[in-house]
């Protein structure tokens, strides 16, 4: 038997602990929402594995970017004198 949910005030509703474990679903994290026929499909985004994919198609040159900083930092000193 599938487990029945009550849909709280301001339609709260409560995932039970089992299945919250079962997806790795933690407080905080960022659940889509989405309608098929009668039902309601609830799916489990993991956004730092979207991020970390993202980064691996960024092209930064390492050694550019800390030359920008160290410039920067040297600008910002020189203003403090």
């Amino acid at each position: 038997m599938l487990p029945r949910i009550r849909v709280g005030k301001r339609g709260v509703i409560v995932i039970p602990k089992d299945i919250r474990e079962r997806l790795g679903i933690e407080e905080g994290m960022t659940l889509e929402v989405s309608v098929k026929g009668d039902a309601l499909v609830l799916r489990v985004r993991d956004l730092w594995s979207e991020l970390r994919e993202r980064g691996k198609k960024l092209k930064v040159d390492l050694e550019e970017a800390e030359r920008e900083i160290d410039k920067d930092e040297e600008l910002w000193l020189e203003r403090l004198e």
